[in-house]
Order: C-alpha cells, then structure tokens, then sequence
C-alpha cells in the first residue's frame, strides 16, 4: 500500500491536484476530502507521530523559503524546499492515521499546501507561492495541539549552483 502512495505523488505532475488528493484520501482514509474551509473545531486534536514528523519537515521547509522571498535564495534551492514540501505531504497522506474529522481539517490543509508547492515548482518566478504555503500552514495550530509546532525541524541545505 505504501508504495502505491507514491506511485500516485509521482503521477500528481501529470494529473491534476484536486482529483488527485481527494483520491489519496479516499483510498487511505476511506472518505472524502475536506473542503478548503473546515470549521474550527471546539477542541484541537492530538497529531499522530507521522502527522507532527510531516508539519515539522514542512514547517522548516516553508520557514527556509523566506529567504526565497527575499532575494537571499536561489532558484534551484527554492524548488528543492518546494520538493521538501511535496515529499513530506506525500508521507503525511501514506502514514497518518486520524479519525475523520481531524482528517478532513488536515486535507483543508495539505491541499492548499501541495497546491502552492507545485506552482512554485512548476514556476520559481511565482514567489507569492511561497506566502500561500505560510498561509495553508498557519491553520495547523488551529485544528491540532502539536507542541512542537514552533520548533520546525531542520532541513538539509543543498547548495545549488545558478545555470
């Protein structure tokens, strides 16, 4: 079943997003994809151990970015955060193991999310990408009580050369 994972993030480049993540959900978790706006809940759920391994890889990832933003960051540099980025989406829709409702916030997240990694991939020129990233990720706190949340893991730096 894993590799069945990624054999569909591999075909996510050819496919678009929005069937492709509610298939993912549909097949792993057995019900549907959440819409982009989920209900705040009452009380925040408690990730699981991929769900907070996969938010702290995408957290650096995306933190990394600003200096994309700035100017301070390479292009090449740039997609491979964005790489980062899809690769630890991909691993949160293969390993996480919610109840539904906290599943269906996670995929308001994640989509958006994987939605602008791709455009900054497909186009490096597209750094508003970068704040809808910030901006998918900034709801985590909101539906999850993750308290390791504003430590984001470290993420390896790749030098690239400039073609």
């Amino acid at each position: 079943m894993k590799y069945k994972h990624a054999v569909t993030a591999v075909l996510l480049c050819a496919f678009s997003l929005a069937p492709w993540a509610q298939a993912v959900a549909q097949e792993h978790h057995h019900h549907a994809a959440a819409p982009a706006a989920a209900p705040a809940a009452a009380q925040r759920w408690a990730p699981d151990a991929p769900l907070s391994e996969g938010m702290r890889r995408v957290h650096a990832a995306v933190d990394e970015l600003r200096h994309y933003e700035m100017g301070h960051m390479s292009a090449p540099m740039a997609v491979d955060r964005a790489t980062a980025v899809e690769e630890a989406v991909t691993y949160m829709f293969a390993h996480c193991k919610l109840a539904p409702e906290p599943d269906a916030a996670l995929h308001g997240i994640l989509v958006p999310l994987l939605g602008a990694a791709q455009a900054l991939k497909a186009d490096p020129q597209k750094v508003g990408a970068v704040a809808d990233m910030r901006a998918a990720i900034a709801h985590y706190p909101q539906y999850f009580n993750d308290p390791g949340w504003d430590q984001p893991a470290p993420v390896e730096h790749v030098m690239h050369d400039e073609p």
